[in-house]
């Protein structure tokens, strides 16, 4: 992508420039001739592929033996299905609502079992969470679920959250943006395309012990032990998203890992932020202590210039500014590989629009 052009989409989200340019030698030549798009997933130079970035990936999040590592077909969404059929047994599961996604995985393990809303948040449009002791925790539910960021509300809890019971969380927008101790979890789930790499691949991590209580009467394709047990290659695996996703995680490390991507990321966020709240004619509606580093939404003081302002946006390079469909305003996703020059030609625009308006 050119240098004045930056891709604000919440995911498929953009890609380093190093990085595209790296999986293009593939798709010539990834072994022997072979294009990376036409290599079997159990061919030998894949498995060590595979094997490689696991490890790259292991390094980057500080992941210990104690976890599994899953590479998996599909998106985060399919998870909110698997993750109740494969480990509920009592039939009362926790599940914190804060945004459209982990309101949607509590309605799809509802139909697997007993959910119990520990709290939700759609009474004040996801702008903000209940004080943890006013939460309505089960005595013994058999996980504890929450998403991390809700990328479609701009809201983020951002410390872990404690629990007796297992704690699982969709970190499909925070995962390897900042460190996180992954020791904290017992299942972190993430959609590869908006950190880490494309659409089509999700990975998880899962503590063994969790894994080895896996509902052993579900058919394989939905048992999380049986994909662990072939190395993610039960069925053929998303060998091109896979290979992406390793040359991000290098490229991660190479800017100096999660600390520097935290680092900058917050500086990223805090120079939107300051801007919107120092603007009378933008808004950020989410409560500050749960505002997300990553999806920062925005409503202008007039929202019959929206169409407006994503025309001119594109107009000056600054693309998939739009809010989603179910919210509206706009949104600026500002994952990982978006550089702060990208922030700060976002932000002169927007100045430029609101003293035009105004």
């Amino acid at each position: 992508m050119p240098k004045d052009i930056f891709n604000f989409s919440a995911g498929p989200a953009l890609i380093p420039q190093s990085v595209i340019e790296r999986i293009h030698s593939g798709l010539d030549d990834f072994h022997r001739g072979l294009s990376i798009v036409e290599v079997s997933h159990r061919s030998h130079a894949f498995k060590e592929y595979a094997k490689s970035s696991e490890s790259s990936l292991r390094n980057l999040l500080s992941i210990s033996d104690e976890y599994s590592i899953l590479f998996l077909q599909g998106g985060a969404t399919h998870q909110f299905a698997l993750i109740p059929m494969n480990f509920s047994k009592n039939g009362v599961l926790d599940y914190l609502v804060t945004g459209a996604w982990s309101k949607k995985a509590s309605e799809y393990a509802n139909k697997v079992a007993n959910v119990n809303i520990v709290s939700d948040s759609s009474s004040n449009n996801f702008t903000n969470v209940a004080d943890p002791k006013k939460w309505n925790i089960s005595d013994d539910p058999d996980y504890f679920f929450y998403c991390a960021n809700e990328t479609v509300h701009g809201l983020e809890l951002h410390n872990p959250i404690e629990s007796d019971s297992p704690v699982i969380c969709d970190m499909s927008s925070t995962i390897a943006s900042r460190p996180i101790d992954i020791n904290k979890y017992d299942l972190v789930f993430a959609g590869a395309q908006k950190n880490l790499g494309i659409a089509g691949l999700t990975i998880l991590i899962i503590k063994n012990k969790l894994l080895s209580d896996c509902n052993k009467e579900l058919l394989p394709m939905f048992d999380y032990s049986a994909h662990a047990e072939e190395a993610s290659m039960l069925n053929t695996s998303p060998v091109f998203s896979w290979y992406v996703s390793g040359f991000i995680f290098d490229w991660i490390t190479e800017q100096g890992g999660v600390r520097m991507m935290g680092k900058v990321n917050m500086e990223k966020s805090s120079l939107l932020y300051n801007y919107i709240d120092e603007s009378s004619f933008y808004s950020n509606p989410v409560s500050k202590p749960y505002r997300s580093w990553m999806n920062i939404p925005f409503i202008l003081a007039r929202d019959d210039l929206e169409n407006d302002f994503i025309q001119s946006a594109e107009d000056e390079g600054l693309f998939n500014l739009k809010g989603h469909r179910t919210v509206g305003g706009m949104r600026a996703s500002v994952y990982n590989a978006m550089p702060i020059e990208g922030i700060k030609k976002l932000i002169a625009f927007m100045d430029d629009f609101a003293k035009l308006h105004e």
